[in-house]
């Protein structure tokens, strides 16, 4: 009883709390320096292209109407006769056309008028460079490159086998850009990649789990989209998109996602990087700061002057004002109530390790401890603060970037298409 009686009345205290106060907004840490891109290659076989081409175009692809319709006195039907082929060749696509060809030729001899019909085959013969738009449109420059007989055409009148190939090239050559034509709406319809690149964008901006532990995720907020001019060599059609926008990695409950439906135009350049590049910006919110804090403090006991006063933590907040970082702390003991500290939040690269540097109490906090609690200022709570207010991200570095690696490495958007 003796020893408790000789023991300091705890005293109270309130001062006032120090304004909180942002140097930068959310928007202001998203800045330029902290840009990245995220490389996606997209990569389609010449085999591909040939499969589309076979699909659109099947059966009769071409007939010419009537006699009376025509002043050479010519019809014919025109029918792909086997498998378009496709090759590459100096960033350019060759396909070969192989046709049938069934025409019928009226004609006037000697007072005799008739028609007669013939069958022959030929292999029409194209190029195309590929090319997209900044509307995500695939873009076609096709070509004729000639083409080849395989049988030649001619009729017999009275006997005399007559050969009309004059007619039947001119013919085909009045039509060899109706069917390039073709074949680019042919490809253009069937080689769509905005849908494919739309998936892609939500699927970087959807929010990534990096440690369930440390409740931390990886969150990409893409800006814009870079994509290298096609090339085409051994049997393939490659380019790079390279998505362009802020990175960083954010702790706490999962970021709100909403898919987007659109994406913004094309940009094409000559130059993307290789590979994915991603800077990280870390971003701790003051509610799990708080939180890791109270873990590390509360229930905490200091003891001052061998003993003579004794202060217990109760609780733990922290916020922010400009530079500094505020830490509330609640005290019951030899004093009871709150105070204020402030010190400038730092990370060491060597350690891996957030920490604070000049922690001391707020010019409120230090009046009111005059009065009321000078042993306190005299003690060192405030320095072995500083000391333990210590915590390594080290594993989460790591982990983190493991993490990155699983989660943006070998992630294929569709097989075989873009």
């Amino acid at each position: 009883m003796l020893f408790w009686g000789c023991q300091p009345t705890g005293t109270s205290t309130q001062p006032k709390a120090p304004a909180a106060a942002y140097l930068h907004t959310q928007m202001d840490i998203q800045n330029e320096k902290h840009r990245s891109v995220v490389n996606i290659p997209i990569e389609l076989s010449v085999a591909d292209v040939a499969k589309q081409l076979n699909t659109q175009v099947q059966g009769l692809i071409y007939e010419d109407g009537s006699f009376e319709d025509n002043k050479d006195n010519f019809k014919a039907k025109v029918w792909k006769r086997a498998p378009i082929t496709v090759e590459a060749r100096d960033s350019l696509l060759y396909y070969t056309v192989p046709l049938k060809v069934w025409a019928e030729k009226a004609y006037t001899v000697m007072g005799i008028s008739g028609s007669q019909a013939t069958e022959f085959q030929i292999n029409l013969k194209f190029l195309t460079r590929f090319g997209i738009e900044p509307n995500w449109q695939v873009s076609t420059q096709t070509a004729s490159a000639g083409f080849e007989w395989v049988t030649k055409p001619s009729i017999k009148v009275a006997g005399i086998e007559i050969p009309i190939t004059g007619i039947v090239s001119s013919k085909i050559s009045e039509n060899l850009g109706s069917i390039s034509q073709a074949i680019d709406q042919s490809i253009r319809k069937g080689f769509l990649i905005k849908p494919y690149v739309v998936q892609a964008w939500n699927l970087i901006r959807e929010p990534r789990m990096l440690s369930e532990e440390f409740r931390t995720w990886l969150v990409v907020t893409p800006s814009d989209i870079l994509m290298s001019p096609f090339d085409i060599k051994n049997g393939k059609i490659r380019a790079t998109i390279g998505v362009r926008g802020f990175t960083q990695t954010y702790t706490g409950e999962k970021p709100v996602f909403e898919p987007v439906a659109d994406i913004p135009n094309l940009i094409i350049s000559d130059q993307i990087p290789k590979g994915f590049q991603i800077g990280i910006i870390g971003t701790l919110p003051y509610e799990e700061a708080s939180k890791l804090a109270g873990q590390q403090f509360v229930g905490k006991k200091f003891d001052f002057q061998n003993g003579k006063y004794q202060i217990e933590v109760t609780e733990v907040d922290i916020y922010g004002q400009n530079e500094k970082m505020v830490i509330k702390a609640g005290l019951k003991g030899s004093i009871n109530g709150t105070i204020y500290l402030k010190g400038i939040p730092y990370f060491n690269a060597t350690d891996n390790t957030v920490a604070l540097k000049n922690l001391d109490y707020d010019l409120s906090t230090r009046n009111t401890l005059v009065k009321t609690a000078n042993w306190l200022l005299q003690g060192t709570f405030a320095k072995r603060m500083e000391q333990q207010f210590v915590f390594s991200v080290a594993e989460q570095v790591t982990e983190m970037q493991k993490a990155i690696k699983q989660q943006l490495v070998s992630r294929k958007i569709t097989k075989s298409t873009p």
